[in-house]
């Protein structure tokens, strides 16, 4: 075979680091160094296993597919549509895949790669990344490694930036933190790719056409881009702050966002000028209500005014009969009901996050609260929705749906006690039937009396 490498396609093949991102500009050859590089490795190491991926099957298959029955001899390689398994002569395998959904990486649970490909990694959230790549394993001595290519953009954008492009200069080989594990970042443009240019010299001026975002993220690789991001006037400077003693005066409120997979609770004050303070946060999976409870009311050793949680945990259980806000009573914290509207919730925290005279927001967070800090400003906006927010990749999610809870409520006007009675539910009025006479008090409490 006679294959012509342009500068960055080889250093992305003799790179040897555990992890590698070859990313930036569209057209730069990335997918082709892809699957270059997989050949190279599968015959050089003879019974090695290789995953390709792409998000959605029919991106898998005009692009790696194609591109791979092209290039790869039939004399030594042969590919399944069945399986989607291509096999060497030698006994190398590469297999290709895709991830649709979050979930669909569990596809892969029992396998085990010597190489994980990721194409157009920003493409993927970081839970499918790092579940992914735990799939790199087995007993053979060939060398193991992650090796990706993308441009920037995308649902993974700041993830991606995060782990790869932030840290370090580019084509700086550096430590990840967590053992010996090493990454690199090899930055690609478009006039990297002379058979391109070549072949298609208008096509640099076809990007220049296109959207400032697009044609900054697509013609010169820029991460510096919010494409698509929803709070972009969240400003660590302004919005962030070192932890203080919460004066006694201020009105102390709680905020839970409650599932299975993540309970985020957040603590949060206002002072007498209507700011509001996130002062702690607790963020943990795989916790019952007794247990979440527990939790809470460990890490609370001051007077709370109210907590916040949103309506669906008033729904019945079919276990029980009980809602899941009357477990939460049962086990010591009492639940107040607010608003699920996702746009006006949204809208709510734009409110808190708008940077008033003086350079000053109504909100701040303080510096321990990591968990907020870090998926806020990762939200996307939702393409079908513009006014919400996309709920993929989930694991951000539940930190900012604690907060919209607290905002919605927050910002809404104030009302009459009259006009805040309002009718309760079938469940509602059983609930508080089976009540005891101080599980009635609070119930009362958290729904007002009915109209």
């Amino acid at each position: 075979m006679e294959i012509t490498l342009t500068e960055k396609q080889k250093m992305f093949i003799d790179a040897s680091a555990d992890e590698v991102l070859y990313g930036g500009a569209a057209g730069g050859g990335k997918s082709f160094g892809q699957v270059i590089d997989a050949l190279l490795y599968a015959l050089r190491y003879a019974g090695s296993r290789q995953l390709i991926l792409r998000r959605t099957f029919p991106e898998l298959d005009k692009t790696l597919i194609r591109t791979a029955l092209a290039l790869y001899p039939r004399e030594i390689f042969k590919y399944s549509q069945t399986s989607r398994m291509g096999r060497f002569v030698n006994g190398s395998i590469i297999d290709f895949g895709y991830c649709d959904a979050e979930n669909d990486v569990y596809r892969y649970q029992g396998g085990e790669y010597d190489v994980i490909r990721f194409d157009e990694l920003t493409h993927f959230t970081e839970f499918q990344y790092l579940y992914l790549i735990s799939r790199l394993r087995g007993t053979t001595p060939f060398p193991r490694s992650v090796r990706s290519s993308t441009n920037p953009g995308g649902v993974g954008h700041g993830w991606v930036r995060a782990r790869f492009v932030d840290p370090a200069p580019p084509f700086t080989v550096f430590s990840s933190g967590k053992g010996d594990t090493t990454r690199v970042y090899l930055p690609a443009t478009v006039k990297d790719n002379l058979f391109l240019m070549r072949e298609d010299p208008d096509y640099i001026a076809r990007l220049e056409n296109l959207p400032d975002k697009q044609k900054r993220a697509l013609l010169y690789g820029d991460w510096n881009i919010f494409d698509g991001l929803r709070f972009t006037a969240f400003d660590e400077s302004v919005h962030v702050i070192d932890p203080f003693e919460i004066p006694r005066g201020w009105r102390r409120y709680r905020v839970l966002d409650y599932g299975l997979d993540r309970l985020a609770v957040y603590w949060i004050a206002v002072d007498g000028d209507r700011n509001a303070y996130v002062y702690r946060e607790y963020c943990e999976s795989n916790l019952i209500i007794s247990a979440a409870c527990r939790a809470i009311r460990e890490r609370t050793d001051e007077e709370i005014y109210c907590t916040l949680a949103p309506p669906d945990l008033w729904s019945r259980g079919q276990e029980t009969g009980k809602s899941r806000a009357l477990l939460f009573a049962d086990h010591g914290v009492p639940l107040v009901s607010v608003s699920n509207d996702r746009a006006a919730g949204w809208a709510a925290v734009d409110e808190l996050l708008k940077v008033e005279e003086g350079g000053r927001a109504k909100l701040r967070i303080f510096r321990n609260c990591t968990e907020l800090i870090r998926c806020l400003p990762q939200l996307q906006i939702d393409p079908q929705k513009p006014d919400d927010v996309m709920t993929e990749p989930h694991d951000i999610t539940h930190a900012p749906d604690a907060l919209r809870y607290f905002a919605v409520f927050f910002t809404k006007p104030c009302k009459r006690e009259e006009e805040m009675r309002l009718p309760w539910t079938a469940d509602m009025h059983e609930d508080f039937r089976h009540a005891s006479p101080e599980e009635r008090k609070m119930l009362l409490r958290a729904w007002g009396r009915p109209k």
